[in-house]
């Protein structure tokens, strides 16, 4: 069995608000730490009303602070929206505070709408051929300093805090190749080009300092419970924050819904089955069969697993459940 690990949202539940999200996050990392998860990641998201996990970096130290062993990161932090600096200074006083346990996962996404996107930099200057640029400075200042240079991250110089690249198309996977990153697909819910982006990044790799080797982490869902049928409408959360979202409609997690799916125009069903075929829904014995599917099928290193789920103590159970799936 390959490594585990913990892709959080931190989701803001109907009825609920950013400070219960926090809790529960920290609360699911100690239980992920417990179960034998690799890591535990955070996505950068904003001016979206169901995930609270915005001020990436702020929740990465609220949750190290509140576990001991497990890895804690950013999948990812947009560069983008941030001056390299800026994050290595950032991350550099993370892994000070909680050394060999930081990751730093970098996407050239916003992680926003256009609007957003222009409040958060003020311009929309940055180009696809800026990130690219972007990474090698950020990932620079992690290095020893040179004789002669004048801008240093304080903290951070010589802390080689490990960096990832993050992808949903070949872009990432040329990138990752040529940089000598590990890579981590987003197929979790773009999951179209997945295949074609593994074969290019593996064929492609470049060794680094940081990696001898080419690494491949896929995202993927799941949701695990005692039966399939209570499995499948835990899964109706993440369903309706698809459809939600998709049709420009975002909103806290939603509560599950009996026979959501019977519910979907075609158009709709045809969208969650495009952006869910990396997903598992059921027992354990379900989910183990689809599980060991998908690594037969991909041959990657790592899974992080997904998990959108209403109810905490549910959330918990599914990633209880998937912790125990292989002796």
């Amino acid at each position: 069995m390959i490594p585990l690990s913990v892709l959080d949202l931190a989701p803001i539940v109907e009825g609920g608000d950013a400070a219960q999200s926090f809790r529960n996050s920290r609360d699911l990392a100690r239980h992920a730490e417990g179960w034998g998860y690799r890591r535990f990641w955070l996505a950068e998201h904003h001016s979206m009303p169901g995930i609270a996990s915005a001020a990436t970096a702020v929740l990465i130290a609220h949750i190290a602070e509140g576990t001991s062993t497990i890895r804690v990161g950013a999948g990812g932090i947009m560069l983008p929206n941030h001056a390299p600096l800026v994050i290595a200074e950032q991350f550099g006083t993370l892994a000070s505070l909680f050394p060999d346990r930081i990751d730093l996962g970098l996407g050239r996404a916003p992680g926003s709408d256009p609007v957003t996107a222009r409040a958060l930099r003020r311009n929309l200057d940055s180009s696809v051929d800026q990130f690219p640029r972007d990474v090698v400075e950020l990932m620079a200042y992690f290095r020893e300093p040179q004789p002669g240079q004048l801008v240093r991250a304080v903290p951070g110089a010589g802390l080689d805090v490990p960096g990832w690249i993050l992808g949903s198309s070949l872009f990432g996977a040329q990138l990752a190749a040529a940089l000598g990153l590990p890579f981590a697909f987003a197929s979790h819910f773009a999951p179209a080009q997945l295949m074609q982006a593994i074969s290019i990044y593996r064929q492609g790799f470049q060794p680094s300092h940081q990696l001898a080797q080419p690494y491949v982490m896929a995202g993927f869902n799941v949701f695990a419970a005692d039966t399939d049928e209570a499995a499948g409408l835990i899964a109706t959360s993440m369903q309706q924050a698809f459809v939600n979202l998709r049709s420009g409609r975002p909103a806290r997690l939603q509560p599950p819904v009996r026979d959501y799916l019977s519910r979907l125009t075609p158009a709709e069903a045809t969208l969650l089955d495009q952006v869910t075929a990396c997903t598992a829904i059921g027992s354990a014995a379900t989910v183990r069969q689809a599980v060991a599917a998908f690594i037969a099928r991909t041959g990657v290193d790592e899974l992080i697993i997904a998990s959108q789920i209403f109810d905490h103590r549910d959330r918990l159970r599914s990633y209880e459940i998937t912790a125990g799936l292989w002796p």
